[in-house]
């Protein structure tokens, strides 16, 4: 039976500067280092044997999944990385205080782009400073200029499909790295959450999410290491 570990990055700068980071490759703080490796204890404490990592491109994801690595002693094992496991991309809100979009916005319009499925923020234009049409990570792939959870999981699933499920149902032990919507898209796809549901669901930082999972990949069990700081599940499907 195959075990799966989701881990949501720990706190970035701009998570802790209340900004919308999206794409943008901010790093981790120092609390978010700490996140990390709190979370690779947990992982060595639950004696899981991983075969390969999965993360995003951006450094806040490959520190933390470096990090807890480290920490169980599971360094060596491969890592890949692969910008589908990115964090949504916040079209023209990213960079943005959020605090002040709302003054600017209305709470319940920011709520709406931030919280809602398949409402997108407003695009981001072309050829400023969050443009990533000439960042090499992302030569030749289809770069959006705005996402909802929604197109959000359209571009994780593809991915999953082809490379991580396989692997999966090869028997190995995985651990994926990334973001809070990434990782909301592949718990929306697990457990079968309904787009009326999945807006409540929410991933905390650095609190590994053990999965584990039948031959069918369904998902049988599922718990956060850390319960102190654990979040409410979604039924098991």
């Amino acid at each position: 039976m195959p075990t799966l570990v989701l881990l949501r990055h720990g706190q970035s700068l701009w998570n802790l500067e209340n900004r919308f980071t999206g794409w943008v490759d901010i790093d981790l703080t120092a609390e978010g280092e700490a996140q990390a490796r709190r979370a690779g204890q947990l992982l060595k404490a639950a004696d899981i044997a991983f075969d390969r990592a999965y993360a995003s491109v951006l450094t806040r994801a490959i520190r933390t999944a470096d990090i807890a690595l480290v920490e169980c002693a599971q360094l060596w094992i491969p890592l890949v990385k692969d910008w589908r496991l990115n964090e949504r991309h916040y079209g023209g809100l990213t960079g943005l205080d959020k605090a002040e979009t709302a003054e600017k916005h209305g709470e319940a319009q920011v709520k709406v782009w931030r919280r809602s499925y398949d409402v997108p923020p407003p695009p981001l234009a072309p050829g400023g400073a969050f443009d990533f049409a000439r960042d090499r990570r992302y030569a030749g792939a289809p770069i959006p200029d705005t996402e909802s959870l929604k197109t959000t999981l359209e571009r994780v699933l593809p991915y999953w499909a082809s490379e991580i499920a396989p692997k999966l149902g090869a028997g190995e032990n995985l651990l994926i790295a990334a973001h809070g919507n990434s990782l909301r898209a592949i718990v929306k796809h697990l457990f079968a959450v309904a787009d009326s549901q999945i807006v409540g669901v929410e991933i905390p930082t650095g609190n590994p999410l053990l999965v584990q999972l039948d031959a069918s990949l369904k998902p049988v069990a599922a718990h956060y290491l850390d319960a102190e700081r654990a979040e409410t599940l979604p039924p098991l499907p």
